[in-house]
């Protein structure tokens, strides 16, 4: 989301290739044109929308939304990276080996690398870009992936000015040694994700903070580099010569700002996009494109789901947090407001992942994806009375604006809960970008979000990746603050976060995923999120347009892109 002798990345756990056979387009390639003759150079422009707004950021060291990191990944690349089939790789790196005590990582760099402005890339590099994810000054949401490094509390509470030359070494100019502070199932799972790619100095000593909106001059050392960067219209990316791996077959790559998705969907029939992405398909338009060529369909490691800040009253109070949950009709969503284009759930960690617990029941025992009308309404005035409280108070619940049918989903919930609970309901619509940032200023903060609807992609299929990055003690992400609260079941929480712990270290991987499960069920019961639904994409793809291959983590491995061009 491991002896001291070279370590296979393919040997991740054998669940893990099960995982491919899992998606719904089988791995393979996603076109079906009749032709098989490659276009000229000329005619190979790839064109994909990115949605209404200019990215939230490109910085590697910041990037939090799936949109962002598709496009930072054919940029940038790290030490390991996965592929199509969701096995790591060596990427950056050749080679690596774990000491037998599991606690230092070499890695052997590939020779004569270089960023794409021709600037040799070193393992001095590799760990400026790490010790950078962690530095204060960097401001950086996602710097708790990289929480394993040894005295990573040092240095991001600033006790410590660097890790370079403590857990960060370079020996020379071609090996990286990372040291971590405990043993760790995921450790190089978590090294995939773009806080540890590996970034120019010079470019951010030069520009500091506006760094990304220099590209033009390099910084990157992936396949592609920046050709320009406009933040009203996109950014278009071209080839790397200096690219260490097989180089790309597309020779121009445009993510655009598109609009919302019905804007995007209709831009692409009038052939604006060659291919929808992420943005994907409205669900009101599924049934009228489903038989065509161009129409595609996979499962991926999405939850959407609705939580609640545990430091805002009444939200304080478990047997609330359960009543607002049970009082939502998750297959009735499903079946009007996404036309079947989701899979209602209760699961934190999604089908298809090592650690999915088909025994999992939802919150107060309830087993149903309808709810319980009657369990929610008991559970609320247990809670009020608990509360001395006779009524709830006006609740807030933000979305975002940018999916019709989220927000169509969103006023749909507010009406259930008016309607089961006789809550009075406040909607506040934003923008996607902006509700994570509101998300992120929610850690620890009883002024902050009371109740608001979010969805998660797996970084690294990894049970870790969902519920201790959301869940554990000091995680950036531990936006409903569970245990970090004033609550009567605080303490409780606090068990869970240490189950957490326990497993996030455990190398049994048995054992491991058995207290995953555990923990899961619990935060289910404490209503940590309230999980909505499993993403399925829907796309649409030229039929010229060949050699993407649909995967859970919905990624664009670096090397793939050798794979990826148009038919005439």
């Amino acid at each position: 989301m491991r002896k001291s002798r070279p370590f296979p990345l393919a040997l991740i756990p054998a669940l893990l290739c099960l995982i491919a056979l899992l998606v719904a387009c089988g791995g393979g390639q996603s076109s079906s044109s009749s032709s098989t003759q490659i276009a000229p150079p000329d005619k190979q422009v790839l064109r994909i929308p990115i949605g209404a707004t200019d990215f939230g950021t490109l910085d590697p060291a910041l990037v939090q939304l799936a949109v962002d990191a598709n496009t930072v990944q054919a940029i940038w690349t790290g030490l390991v990276e996965w592929d199509h089939n969701i096995q790591l790789r060596d990427q950056l790196a050749q080679s690596h080996e774990i000491s037998a005590d599991g606690l230092t990582y070499t890695f052997h760099l590939r020779p004569n690398l270089k960023f794409s402005d021709g600037t040799p890339l070193t393992s001095q590099d590799v760990i400026y870009s790490i010790d950078r994810t962690l530095q204060p000054a960097t401001k950086s949401q996602v710097a708790y992936y990289l929480n394993l490094i040894k005295d990573y509390d040092k240095i991001t509470s600033g006790k410590i000015p660097t890790l370079i030359g403590d857990s960060l070494l370079a020996p020379d100019p071609n090996t990286v040694v990372i040291k971590i502070s405990k043993p760790a199932a995921y450790f190089l799972q978590a090294l995939t994700y773009p806080c540890s790619y590996v970034v120019e100095k010079k470019l951010i000593d030069k520009y500091g903070s506006k760094w990304t909106d220099h590209l033009t001059e390099g910084g990157g050392a992936g396949p592609f580099k920046v050709q320009s960067y406009d933040h009203t219209k996109g950014i278009v990316l071209v080839p790397n010569p200096n690219y260490y791996g097989p180089k790309p077959k597309i020779q121009k790559l445009e993510y655009l700002i598109s609009g919302d998705q019905d804007t995007t969907f209709r831009a692409y029939q009038s052939h604006q996009f060659d291919y929808t992405g992420v943005i994907g398909v409205p669900p009101a338009q599924i049934d009228s494109v489903r038989n065509s060529p161009e129409f595609h369909e996979y499962v991926n490691f999405r939850i959407r789901y609705i939580t609640m800040n545990y430091l805002v009253k009444p939200f304080d109070n478990i047997h609330i947090r359960q009543a607002f949950a049970l009082a939502i009709d998750k297959e009735l969503l499903q079946k009007t407001v996404f036309r079947n284009a989701v899979e209602a759930t209760n699961h934190i960690v999604p089908k298809g992942m090592p650690g999915y617990n088909p025994n999992l029941v939802g919150p107060a025992g309830v087993s149903s994806l309808s709810g319980d009308k009657a369990k929610a309404k008991q559970l609320l005035q247990q809670g009020l009375k608990e509360e001395g409280m006779t009524s709830l108070p006006t609740i807030t619940f933000n979305y975002y604006t940018d999916v019709q049918a989220i927000v169509q989903a969103s006023q749909a919930i507010a009406q259930m809960w008016e309607n089961v609970l006789g809550a009075n309901v406040k909607l506040v619509g934003t923008t996607y970008e902006k509700l994570i940032t509101l998300e992120n200023a929610t850690v620890n903060n009883p002024n902050g979000l009371q109740v608001w609807i979010s969805g998660w992609l797996a970084d690294y299929p990894d049970p870790q990746d969902f519920l201790s990055v959301f869940f554990d003690k000091g995680s950036g992400y531990n936006q409903m603050n569970y245990g970090q609260n004033h609550s009567t079941d605080a303490a409780k929480q606090q068990q869970v976060q240490k189950l957490l712990e326990e497993a996030d270290v455990n190398l049994n991987q048995t054992e491991r995923m058995q207290q995953y499960n555990q923990a899961e069920q619990q935060i289910v019961d404490d209503v940590g999120w309230i999980p909505i639904y499993q993403n399925k994409i829907q796309l649409m793809q030229s039929t010229k347009l060949h050699g993407i291959v649909y995967n859970g983590l919905s990624i664009i491995p670096p090397d793939d892109w050798a794979n990826i061009y148009f038919t005439v």
